[in-house]
């Protein structure tokens, strides 16, 4: 099952060139969830060929603007573009409030239906459930109300052996049952165990989504183990207090989190204009948890194939 993520912003609080506040869109199976929706978000999405129309879910962090300010121009697109098919928005409470207000001073009403699903920042749970995965928000710790989004793949069912199925002539119809762990019986009475007939399949994989933050061991107990993280990074360590008083990360702590949560890979991203490059975040971040890499634009990074 496909499993990856693309970014499609990284910058924090302000645009610089060569870089657009945060965004990023996950491809789950063939359907996309979008992670923020910074303003530019659109143009990103044109430049990195994500088609829009097949965003289904959009999940909204927190309500500063880095971070939702393109959310109503790209509703407003779908609208125009034709949309009919049904879009479900995990967001703080207010962000309801803040659309409406838009589309009403400027006369639009969607032609296509909008769920609002609404995100409790002091608590962990589960928001969204489908055939593929489950989400689950993260209480994080910034200057106003904020969460982090836990993508989890559900278990797959167990892989035939094909060779012993088809030399046992094993039905079809029997097929189901074996995926699910049963043993067969054939028509002579022999039991052939289910173990010598399956394989297990590949431990599920996640991807935890950990927007702006205060570093913290409690956010960080919610999602270990996780294959892959994104975290904040916002400034270098000889900021750490500026990233204290603004309630963000530093690129050692982020590195430090992915050693706490057992992370295969780390993604660090959200970078404060101040840096030009990136070089010497991703250096700080390695030198704590070697299997780091920037958040680049356009970049897809595959969790699971």
């Amino acid at each position: 099952m496909k499993f990856e993520v693309t970014i499609l912003g990284s910058s924090s609080a302000t645009p610089i060139f060569n870089r657009n506040p945060t965004a990023q869109v996950l491809n789950i199976n063939e359907k996309l969830y979008l992670v923020d929706c910074a303003e530019g978000t659109q143009q990103q999405m044109l430049r990195f060929d994500v088609k829009a129309s097949r965003i289904d879910y959009i999940f909204i962090s927190h309500l500063h603007g880095d971070h939702y300010l393109g959310l109503v121009g790209l509703l407003s697109s779908m609208h125009l573009n034709g949309r009919k098919k049904a879009l479900k928005i995990f967001c703080p409470p207010p962000l309801k409030e803040i659309i409406d207000l838009q589309l009403k001073y400027s006369e639009t009403t969607l032609n296509y239906p909008v769920e609002f699903v609404f995100t409790d920042a002091a608590t962990k749970g589960v928001i969204l459930e489908n055939q593929d995965i489950f989400v689950e928000t993260i209480p994080l710790d910034h200057r106003i109300p904020c969460t982090g989004f836990l993508f989890r793949q559900k278990k797959r069912l167990k892989k035939l052996i094909k060779e012993r199925v088809e030399e046992l002539q094993i039905p079809i119809p029997y097929y189901a049952a074996l995926k699910k762990g049963n043993d067969y019986q054939s028509p002579d009475g022999t039991v052939y165990q289910n173990n010598t007939l399956t394989m297990e399949p590949p431990e599920p994989k996640s991807y935890a989504y950990i927007s702006d933050t205060l570093y913290s061991d409690k956010y960080l107990a919610y999602i270990t183990p996780v294959t892959m993280l994104y975290h904040e990074a916002t400034f270098l360590n000889d900021m750490l207090d500026r990233a204290n008083q603004t309630h963000h990360t530093t690129a050692l702590q982020a590195g430090e989190a992915a050693i706490k949560v057992k992370a295969e890979k780390l993604i660090i991203g959200h970078f404060s204009a101040r840096y030009k490059t990136l070089n010497e975040l991703l250096e700080e971040a390695q030198s704590v948890f070697p299997n780091t890499e920037l958040a680049v634009e356009g970049k897809t990074f595959v969790i699971s194939e």
